[in-house]
């Protein structure tokens, strides 16, 4: 059954943020802090070794770097076009709505959990390959498994930012379905150098979203959102 994949990943997720602050409410706010900072160096680590297995290969006894220039061109690229569309602000009106329209009107930190738990969910090369094998091959098992990740990661983080992790199913399933839905078109365009080029980019992404859980929001990650795609197009030059 083509979607089913991204089904099972978006009831892991709402269950995640349902089972996270039920749990929450009974933690006392130092051990939610705790868990926000454990949650913070989990998605750190996360990014950072999924960066490093990108951009280090190990030749003749020693390590070196690839693709910093497609890295540094497409964040600076992909940064001034979401700084132009403004993707993080209506990622924020679209958290606002969705917090008037689920009742969460009083909950001051709605938004901010919201989109945090939905970058820290949405990016990355398992979202893309997973929704196309599950288009095409009705193979499942990469969403699969990506489910049971985004669900002690929405968990942990729903514990200690509250309910609005739990509403990151939503963003994961209107677009890994559109991925699905279009996969017969994306599949010959996602070589291994385009998926290569997202999976190192997501990666850094997936840093920066650990740096604003642990010290504020320094970075407007959505705003570079764009740069996944323009690594992607950047293996054609």
């Amino acid at each position: 059954m083509p979607g089913l994949g991204t089904i099972v990943n978006v009831i892991a997720i709402a269950a995640a943020g349902i089972i996270g602050c039920l749990a929450g409410e009974r933690i006392a706010p130092r051990f939610q802090d705790t868990l926000m900072k454990a949650t913070a160096i989990a998605v750190l680590f996360l990014g950072l070794g999924g960066t490093m297995a990108q951009m280090l290969t190990f030749k003749h006894g020693s390590f070196s770097t690839h693709g910093t220039m497609m890295l540094i061109g497409s964040l600076a690229i992909g940064g001034l076009i979401g700084e132009w569309l403004r993707i993080e602000d209506r990622f924020a009106d679209f958290g606002e709505w969705l917090k008037k329209k689920t009742g969460n009107a009083n909950d001051q930190e709605f938004i901010e959990a919201f989109v945090t738990a939905s970058l820290t969910v949405c990016i990355g090369a398992m979202a893309i390959v997973g929704s196309i094998e599950d288009g095409i091959l009705g193979d499942h098992s990469i969403l699969f498994a990506k489910a049971i990740l985004d669900f002690v990661i929405v968990l942990v983080m729903a514990a200690s930012m509250g309910r609005g992790c739990g509403f990151a199913a939503v963003p994961v399933g209107i677009l890994q379905r559109m991925v699905t839905l279009f996969s017969e078109l994306l599949k010959p365009l996602m070589t291994t150098a385009v998926m290569n080029n997202i999976s190192y980019i997501g990666s850094v992404l997936i840093f920066c979203v650990g740096i604003n859980l642990l010290w504020g929001n320094k970075i407007r990650v959505a705003n570079l959102l764009p740069a996944l795609l323009i690594g992607a197009v950047w293996v054609v030059f």
